[in-house]
């Protein structure tokens, strides 16, 4: 580890911007920024699993990829292990840095979208870890501060922009994208089964007057898709267009082609989804990873995975608690997957 690395500071320069990459959480704590007070809050999924899972311990460099609100970086703090932790929301990077100063010989913070990792971390002098973390999606006060523009329940600006210096927001997609693609992100990223007729819909809608807040859109959304059951009509179309406005599942795919190879033997890949578009990619990817052989129809017999770095440790996802639930109803769709680098 090189003695000049930053700890203890927080760095906003450093970092590509574009989407991808948050937290998901709920704890009550003021932090001011831009001037403005705002309650950030930060109840971490999984927090004793991955604490179980990841083995903090003094010695350890363990990356958390989505700062949020700093609960699982604390909680590997607290065992030991020194963290450096990056984050695209600057907000969240502020606040995290304040209530994580108590250990500033531990700690580092970092600007940027989890994706970009490798040349971030690799300028602050880093070269491999013994655990890394994502926890992926919105965070709970990226949804409940109705200005990010995130809900379909607060009068906002339509933004959803996770990197608040990203050009493109929700409200610019949905002006300017032609219906067939409309339809394609709504059914793809929403698995939307109406996909189609509300972006009909929206491009009727749009004709007459800029779709621009968030209930505007959701007005839109429910009327050309009536309410079935207890969710909201305009949920998929809303989850659908915030992955393509931070470009998400991208950015997992992309973190998770790079990880493999900064983990250290012995190192442990941590990575929590919160529904199955994501889960089913790092499902996917850690199998590959993972299998020592493999096997095709039109082969003889199976051949070596070259491609194969990783042990499962979760043969199946570790979901939250009843308990856990009770306390925090949003992990109840939390999944958690963990994976440790082999020998080399």
């Amino acid at each position: 580890m090189d003695e000049d690395q930053p700890w203890g500071r927080t760095l906003l320069s450093s970092r590509p911007a574009d989407g991808g990459g948050g937290s998901a959480g709920g704890e009550n704590d003021p932090s001011e920024h831009a001037g403005r007070q705002l309650p950030f809050y930060h109840l971490p999924v999984l927090l004793q699993e991955v604490v179980d899972l990841l083995q903090p311990a003094p010695g350890k460099l363990v990356f958390d990829g989505t700062l949020g609100g700093g609960g699982h970086s604390e909680a590997l703090l607290q065992h030991g292990a020194r963290v450096v932790a990056m984050d695209q929301d600057e907000e969240a990077l502020a606040h995290a840095s304040a209530r994580l100063k108590g250990y500033a010989d531990q700690f580092c913070a970092l600007r940027g979208n989890f994706r970009h990792f490798p040349q971030i971390v690799e300028e602050a002098g880093i070269s491999g870890f013994d655990g890394m973390l994502v926890d992926i999606g919105v965070s709970s006060h990226q949804l409940d501060d109705g200005a990010r523009g995130f809900s379909f329940n607060k009068e906002a600006p339509l933004d959803m922009r996770m990197d608040t210096d990203a050009d493109q927001t929700a409200a610019d997609l949905v002006n300017t994208a032609a219906e067939e693609e409309l339809v394609r992100i709504l059914f793809e990223y929403g698995e939307e089964p109406q996909a189609r007729r509300i972006a009909r819909a929206i491009v009727k809608a749009r004709a007459s007057r800029l779709i621009t807040t968030t209930t505007q859109l959701a007005e839109i959304v429910a009327a050309a898709s009536p309410k079935r059951g207890k969710r909201h009509p305009a949920t998929l179309t809303f989850q659908a267009l915030r992955i393509a406005v931070n470009d998400e599942l991208a950015a997992l795919r992309d973190f998770l082609a790079a990880a493999p190879r900064w983990l250290k033997p012995g190192g442990r890949l941590a990575v929590i989804t919160f529904h199955s578009l994501e889960d089913r990619i790092v499902k996917q990817t850690l199998a590959h990873l993972s299998a020592p052989e493999l096997d095709r129809p039109e082969w003889p017999a199976p051949r070596p995975n070259p491609d194969c770095v990783l042990k499962l440790i979760t043969r199946k996802p570790v979901e939250a608690s009843e308990h856990e639930i009770d306390l925090n109803p949003r992990a109840r769709s939390a999944r958690l997957r963990v994976a440790e680098r082999l020998p080399s």
